[in-house]
């Protein structure tokens, strides 16, 4: 079980100066971690660091002839790798942190409108993949992935009053705000982090927008494999129905330190 981040708080928080911080996550992605470092517009950060989860390939020490600091720990799945990333980039002093996967599946073009809109008061900035219903058909996504991300994310949307018609994402960024308030020693570490720390937010009525972005499904890839489906279909009718029963006032599991707020929903 991860423990909750605690970062000393700055003697004058007000006049602490915006700082974008990009962590690069990587497993076992030695052949792309190059060419993905090589697409991000590196001009919009202000530090670029890259946090590994224990790969067994090499990938640590080809990201670090990149000339980016690398930060590597035993293997603790997606959830807990972000977890540590999240951890590097709030001792730098990130007060954004844009999460880029080093396999470069997703465009990261879209960086510039996610600070934009971390910069308009967002706290979290998810990427969407279904802007144009079909694009991720054309960019290779199988017909089984997106049939499913279409319908989780529909079952997301009703139980959780989000407008989103993605809420599965790799591309997102968080505000510091976000990431501090968010409860880690409750969460998973393995892929269902990624949903529950969008419901954690949305319970703790954070700022949640989202952008327009592309993925290559053509390309080699690390996807979250198929056979993971059902357990991610169960995982979130859960979470779900723990978020229902947590704005009733009971709290449990990932909802068991979280304060509930009315805040609404920011949309781009």
């Amino acid at each position: 079980m991860t423990k909750p981040i605690t970062v000393e708080t700055p003697a004058s928080p007000s006049v602490q100066q915006p700082k974008t911080v990009g962590v690069i996550m990587t497993y076992n992605c030695a052949r792309l971690v190059k060419k993905a470092y090589d697409s991000i517009p590196r001009e919009y950060f202000d530090l670029i660091i890259c946090v590994d989860d224990g790969s067994t390939d090499g990938t640590p020490e080809i990201a670090g002839e990149l000339g980016v600091p690398v930060y590597t720990h035993p293997h603790a799945g997606y959830g807990g790798n972000l977890f540590y990333g999240f951890e590097r980039a709030l001792e730098a002093g990130a007060t954004r942190i844009i999460e880029l996967h080093g396999d470069g599946q997703y465009d990261f073009s879209a960086v510039p409108a996610a600070i934009e809109k971390l910069s308009a008061g967002c706290d979290l900035v998810l990427g969407n993949r279904f802007h144009d219903m079909l694009q991720p058909l054309r960019d290779g996504m199988d017909i089984a992935r997106y049939l499913g991300n279409i319908s989780l994310s529909a079952l997301g949307r009703l139980g959780l009053g989000i407008p989103t018609r993605d809420l599965f994402p790799g591309f997102r960024a968080y505000s510091r705000r976000f990431v501090e308030t968010l409860d880690m020693a409750h969460t998973s570490q393995n892929y269902f982090f990624s949903f529950e720390i969008i419901v954690q937010g949305r319970f703790s009525g954070l700022k949640i927008c989202q952008i327009p972005v592309r993925c290559d499904y053509k390309g080699e890839h690390h996807s979250m494999k198929l056979s993971k489906g059902f357990p991610l279909i169960v995982h979130t009718c859960r979470t779900i129905l723990l978020y229902r029963l947590a704005r009733l006032g009971f709290r449990r599991g990932i909802f068991a330190s979280l304060q509930p707020s009315k805040a609404g929903l920011v949309q781009s």
